[in-house]
């Protein structure tokens, strides 16, 4: 199980300011070079944003679709990386005094990544998400400045 949370330095309000901005994704999702919306209003549930993922030379583009929108508590993503599969992505939003707690569940679903997941991939997406969360805070805590 990928678990991981991030105490962030500013309200709720402040996180899903970010969460809500599809045009803000490849700043905290670690990989996405860019993204943009494709359907729906996101981050309405069904809605749709493509991502490109830039690895030196190699690029390959994603979609995210948002399963569930439930703010000011949750947001879950299905994150489809064409012959990797698919994820889910569960973000929780808690207040936590004047700070928020985020906290980030990925599991695989479908294709490779749901067939052979193990501990190890576990522990790839915890360093990923670790990155991920850093990379939240300090957009959120940024904007602050």
């Amino acid at each position: 199980m990928a678990v991981r949370h991030q105490l962030i330095k500013r309200p709720p309000e402040a996180v899903w300011a970010v969460l809500e901005d599809a045009s803000r994704y490849s700043d905290w999702v670690v990989g996405t070079s860019s993204s943009r919306r494709k359907s729906g209003d996101w981050p309405k549930t069904g809605a749709a944003l493509e991502y490109t993922v830039r690895l030196g030379p190699w690029t390959a583009e994603g979609e995210t679709v948002v399963r569930l929108y439930d703010p000011p508590g949750r947001l879950e993503l299905e994150a489809k990386s064409g012959a990797l599969g698919t994820a889910r992505i569960a973000i929780e939003v808690r207040p936590w005094g004047d700070e928020t707690l985020v906290v980030v569940d990925e599991h695989p679903l479908r294709g490779p990544g749901g067939l052979l997941h193990n501990t190890a991939i576990d522990a790839l997406l915890q360093v990923r998400h670790r990155a991920m969360l850093r990379r939240l805070a300090d957009v959120i805590e940024g904007d602050a400045r």
